[in-house]
């Protein structure tokens, strides 16, 4: 879970930096292929990334599976309903039809909620389901009021079904997806208390992975990866914080922190398992939450503390993206300045382009000073002393 940063040579891929990715291709090539057709395929010419783990393979056989279901009933057997059956038998396909339409609606509500939400749809179900009317006089009003409240009736109780199981499969996942310590970190040296640590998120933010059919998955640096991650290495302690699998960032890691900058690694194992994702608990790291920052393009969706996060724009392979570079003055002026809490700075952000905003800062900052120092000679003579 918790893994040292080191510089590895190159040899130790033996060429192949795709290797480690072998069996994560294979084991998401089913899902994959189904949306390649929607798959981002890298630039072909004239593009500054870099592929730094790639490996071409070829797809492994499928074989095609056809399943061929003859009726049970042959047209010598089929029963002939009386004509004043027809009705009824109307009736009970429309029946049957809202109810398979109403578990499907619950099926899709139970995957796109959480608990919580889930738990207060299928309330107002139920509620819905008992509601009728007993001025309706009319024979078709009485029978779309059944019809629809066996329609709500099945979909709370098709809900409710999945929602106990799913509760289940949830409370035993976090049994074993939760991170097995309080302190993901080791504790800082006495040198280094007043030192920030810089929490990075992996993919989207200082790579891209990229699935074809033909050549499988391919990881690309952003641009400007290396000499962000060089850069700060100076001011911050670098930590990487990704839901993705060890075996994964391992070998990504290896080609992109050639240079050893960034110090620790945690991975999936990490994370906290909530509500079916994965999400980085800041809390856990063993550090200062006052010192600490997470940047991700997808900051506040997948960090416990959003008042730590430091969302960027996600890169999906723009050949002419410059957001890392654009982030070090920002980044290097919070470290030298060193706040005594950095969630107030970020707070005053919220909503903001970091970037552009801490321009706009820095000149008007400038000119107050300039304005100043025109204004109040002491200030300029005690300021030349």
């Amino acid at each position: 879970m918790l893994r040292r940063s080191v510089t590895t040579p190159a040899s130790w891929l033996g060429g192949r930096p795709g290797l480690f990715l072998h069996h994560s291709t294979r084991c998401l090539s089913a899902e994959a292929s189904s949306s390649s057709a929607s798959s981002a395929k890298p630039p072909a010419n004239n593009a500054p990334e870099e592929d730094i783990v790639g490996q071409q393979h070829t797809n492994a056989d499928t074989s095609s599976y056809t399943e061929s279901v003859e009726d049970l009933q042959s047209p010598e057997q089929e029963s002939h309903h009386p004509k004043g059956s027809v009705f009824w038998t109307a009736v009970k396909a429309v029946v049957a039809g809202s109810i398979a339409v109403g578990a499907a609606a619950s099926a899709y509500a139970t995957y796109a909620y959480p608990s919580e939400e889930i738990e207060k749809k299928i309330s107002e179900l139920r509620t819905s389901a008992q509601a009728s009317n007993p001025e309706q006089n009319n024979l078709l009003q009485k029978v779309q009021n059944i019809l629809y409240s066996s329609s709500m009736k099945a979909a709370a109780e098709v809900a409710g079904l999945y929602l106990e199981v799913r509760k289940s499969i949830e409370d035993q996942v976090k049994g074993f997806a939760a991170p097995t310590s309080d302190k993901l970190l080791p504790d800082l040296l006495p040198q280094e208390r007043h030192v920030f640590t810089l929490v990075l998120d992996l993919n989207e933010t200082l790579v891209y992975s990229d699935w074809t059919r033909d050549r499988g998955w391919r990881t690309f640096k952003r641009p400007g990866a290396e000499a962000f991650l060089e850069h700060l290495a100076q001011f911050y302690e670098i930590v990487i914080y990704t839901d993705q699998l060890s075996f994964i960032v391992d070998p990504i890691l290896e080609k992109l922190d050639q240079k050893g900058c960034i110090r620790y690694r945690l991975t999936r194992e990490a994370t906290q398992y909530i509500h079916g994702k994965h999400f980085k608990d800041l809390s856990k790291l063993n550090r200062d939450p006052a010192h600490v920052m997470f940047l991700s393009a997808h900051a506040k969706e997948t960090c416990l503390q959003p008042e730590n996060a430091v969302p960027v724009k996600p890169w999906k392979l723009e050949s002419e993206d410059t957001m890392l570079l654009d982030m070090l003055p920002f980044l290097e002026y919070v470290a030298r300045y060193h706040p005594a809490d950095v969630r107030p700075v970020l707070a005053s952000y919220d909503g903001h382009d970091i970037p552009s905003e801490f321009l706009v800062r820095t000149k008007d900052y400038q000119q107050k000073m300039r304005k100043l120092k025109s204004q109040n000679p002491f200030f300029r003579s005690s300021r030349s002393s």
